[in-house]
Formats: C-alpha cells, structure tokens, sequence
C-alpha cells in the first residue's frame, strides 16, 4: 500500500498522481505499486514540487509497519530515534519572532500577538466546556 499526501502543489503534478493513484480526498492518494514504481513516483515528486510539500507513506517490514519520506519545505521533519522514525516538529518561522519580542518587550500588546485568535473568537467570550 502507498499513500501520498499533497499540500500546495502544482496542479499538473496532482493530475500526474491521478493517472497512477485513486484520490480518495483532495490531495491524498492511494495505490498499491512495486517498489520500482514507487522510486519513479518519488522521483517525479521530487522534480515538480516547486512550493508544495508531500508525504509519501508505505507498507514496510520494520517495527512500525511502515516507513515514510517528506519533500519540500514542512514543519515536519522525520527523525530516527532507536530504529524508529518519528516525528519532529519544527516551530513556526513567526513563533520565533514573536518569542524573541516578548523576551524584549514585556508589554500586554506584545503578549497579545502571541496568542492566536480568529474572527468568531475576537467578538466572544471564552467558553468554560471547550477542551
């Protein structure tokens, strides 16, 4: 089993994973290919990406069952750790830059830019029963 999991692609290389996968979910493919279709996928991927970014995951004789490969720039990042592939997550560019204001300036609209909010959110209370 093969899944592909698109973010941002162009569209001619979500048409070329069409003609080779079922998209059972806008950007998410699945098939069921040798390994050497797989290397010619992979390589495919790797050459049309641009701005996007794509996980390929495969059934795999290892621990986990399976194994992985990211392309492209994503805040994910794999990480083998004791023959297991996990995953890293790397902090948001503008988290960064945020963090390193409050460090400098500790006024209360600093701290506010922090914390995100969204529109529905900015007209109403917090609620007490939200997880």
């Amino acid at each position: 089993m093969l899944v592909i999991v698109t973010e941002a692609v162009p569209d001619r290389l979500r048409g070329f994973l069409s003609r080779w996968f079922l998209e059972v979910r806008a950007g998410v493919f699945l098939g069921d290919y040798s390994i050497r279709v797989h290397e010619m996928i992979a390589k495919t991927i790797e050459a049309n990406i641009e701005n996007g970014n794509v996980v390929i995951a495969w059934s795999s004789n290892n621990e986990s069952g399976f194994d992985f490969e990211t392309y492209g720039a994503n805040r994910r990042i794999p990480l083998l750790m004791d023959g297991l592939k996990l995953v890293s997550f790397l902090p948001p560019q503008e988290t960064v830059l945020k963090r390193e204001t409050v460090q400098n300036d500790c006024s209360l609209t600093t701290l506010e830019k922090d914390v995100p909010t969204d529109e529905k959110s900015a007209d109403t209370p917090p609620s007490s029963n939200s997880f």
